[in-house]
């Protein structure tokens, strides 16, 4: 006899009925590394068991050193299931805003990041866009970017996110914020941020779920821009101690988590114990 596969389409927890889950990607999904990384242990097991249960899932990433073809790419090749159309990464949404704002960015991104950005005009730049640009971070590279915006009677700053650091290949590495300072300080110019944690970038992927953000959960490594993000627009949080997770992000000062995991696989057991078939 043929085992029926159960499906569900709501689960309670933290005192909520959870219909949706965003999960962040690297640092949950796969551990950061110049070769692509390599999956969190059970990881690919726990996000098939997701997508089964009927929950609507989506995937919110800060990745801006690859287009979002190239990220998906990666992951299938780990051995995920991916669908492109719900991965969102900053920088589709960032020309969006572009195109909205009759806006010509002056780029300071990573070169592998640069064909999501094919058919954006960028002749006599009238804002500045900075992103994960890795090794990009010169000194010339970010004078440039300054001496746009000094130029500029209105100066427009944006940021595909503003995170502190990442992990790849087992170390902390740099990501866009402290660069992103650099520029805000020396320009006296407040950036926008396209990404997490901001929350018209959460917003847009919960439009696209049609859910209201108490009945989706984000899974993350990332204390602020994941956690804090996500609560900011009335979602659940959860940490993952995976990533680039650190003992002390459990008694952050100002963001607490709803909960807090060992890896996406233990949430996803505690989420689905919980399902309403």
């Amino acid at each position: 006899m043929a085992t029926r596969t159960r499906s569900i389409s709501v689960a309670s927890l933290f005192g909520r009925k959870i219909k949706g889950v965003i999960l962040d990607i690297t640092g949950v999904l796969k551990e950061g590394g110049s070769n692509g990384g390599t999956a969190v242990a059970n990881s690919i097991e726990a996000l098939n068991r997701l997508q089964d249960s009927g929950l609507a899932i989506r995937f919110c990433t800060n990745e801006t050193t690859v287009t979002r073809s190239t990220l998906v790419d990666i992951l299938r090749k780990l051995g995920f299931t991916i669908d492109e159309k719900k991965v969102f990464p900053p920088i589709p949404a960032m020309c969006c805003i572009l195109r909205e704002r009759n806006l010509r960015p002056h780029l300071l991104v990573h070169p592998d990041a640069l064909p999501d950005f094919d058919g954006i005009d960028q002749t006599d730049p009238n804002c500045v866009i900075i992103g994960d640009a890795t090794h990009q971070f010169s000194y010339e590279n970010m004078n440039k970017a300054f001496q746009c915006l000094m130029k500029l009677e209105k100066p427009i700053l944006f940021a595909l996110g503003k995170g502190k650091y990442y992990q790849e290949d087992g170390e902390l590495v740099l990501d866009v914020g402290p660069f992103l300072k650099a520029l805000e300080y020396a320009t006296d110019v407040r950036a926008e941020i396209v990404g997490k944690p901001s929350p018209s970038f959460y917003k847009t992927v919960l439009l696209d779920m049609g859910l209201d953000p108490s009945e989706v959960v984000m899974v993350g490594d990332d204390i602020v821009g994941d956690v804090g993000g996500a609560q900011s627009c009335g979602m659940a949080g959860v940490l993952v101690r995976t990533g680039k997770f650190r003992k002390q992000d459990e008694n952050h000062p100002d963001v607490k988590p709803d909960a807090i995991m060992d890896n996406l696989a233990q949430f996803v057991d505690k989420l689905l114990s919980h399902a309403l078939s």
